[in-house]
């Protein structure tokens, strides 16, 4: 086979097709696409463009875009499209996560028995702490976040737990790009008060929401880490202030470091000096 007729299985002859107007259906074709180059074991423009019904210059173009972001691969000396490795990537995230979550559940499940309150798993996202998890209590007043629901950093225990073990250029970085809301009168929604609590918290192991976020819920929390020593989430305890007292912290902190101390051994993490 000659050098002209290979390369039309990977690239269309004389390619110059227009953008596409329409993001979210370029969104759909490319994902569509990605799908299809997952199935196979290298596949050739033609053979994606057959079974995406989409001609070959669109097709190309979706691929092209995958391929700067590393999520298709394209071996010039077959003129095969494949999986990039930026796929693998993203489902060894999700299976951290899955793992994660798993293997957290009797701990937490430890650690609501031993508090009597709620335990939650929460992971970090690039500006925020997403909740993943949740233990309750069997106390009629309880704190509650379903799976799924978002906190901001800076008025979140897991939040300020993590933030206690980044580099400071690092924390500097995320709290330009998310703010820092104030939601009630005890939110440290100024840098000094936050970077003097994130010292306390890193030296004690564990961090307090004092009704930062929503009045009347105190919450204790601690960072669990992955095999880098990065803060990649944490465990937290939350309930009614009336329960979790100014003098329980004590009592309630190093059972929530320990907790998720566990945790961070039982998915092979390795915690922050």
């Amino acid at each position: 086979m000659d050098t002209t007729e290979k390369r039309q299985r990977g690239r269309p002859r004389g390619f110059n097709g227009p953008s596409d107007v329409n993001s979210v259906q370029s969104l759909d074709r490319a994902l569509r696409i990605l799908a299809i180059v997952a199935e196979g074991s290298g596949l050739s423009l033609s053979e994606i463009s057959a079974q995406s019904g989409l001609a070959a210059s669109t097709a190309y173009r979706m691929l092209t875009t995958l391929e700067n972001h590393g999520m298709v691969e394209f071996d010039t000396s077959d003129q095969l499209w494949s999986i990039g490795v930026e796929t693998y990537r993203m489902g060894a995230a999700f299976l951290r996560r899955r793992k994660l979550v798993d293997r957290a559940r009797i701990v937490m499940q430890e650690l609501m028995e031993k508090t009597g309150e709620t335990a939650n798993l929460g992971v970090a996202e690039d500006d925020c702490v997403v909740f993943v998890s949740q233990v309750e209590t069997h106390q009629a007043i309880r704190a509650f976040f379903r799976p799924g629901t978002r906190s901001p950093f800076h008025a979140s225990g897991i939040g300020k737990a993590v933030l206690a073990h980044l580099e400071p250029e690092r924390v500097g970085t995320i709290l330009r790009k998310a703010g820092l809301q104030r939601f009630t009168d005890r939110t440290l929604s100024e840098i000094p008060a936050l970077a003097h609590d994130l010292a306390v918290i890193k030296q004690r192991g564990w961090s307090v929401d004092d009704e930062e976020r929503h009045p009347g819920m105190r919450c204790v929390a601690a960072a669990i880490f992955n095999e880098f020593g990065e803060p990649i989430g944490g465990v937290s305890v939350s309930g009614p202030t009336v329960r979790v007292t100014p003098e329980r912290l004590a009592e309630i902190g190093p059972m929530v470091r320990s907790a998720a101390a566990e945790v961070t051994r039982m998915i092979g993490g390795v915690a922050s000096p």
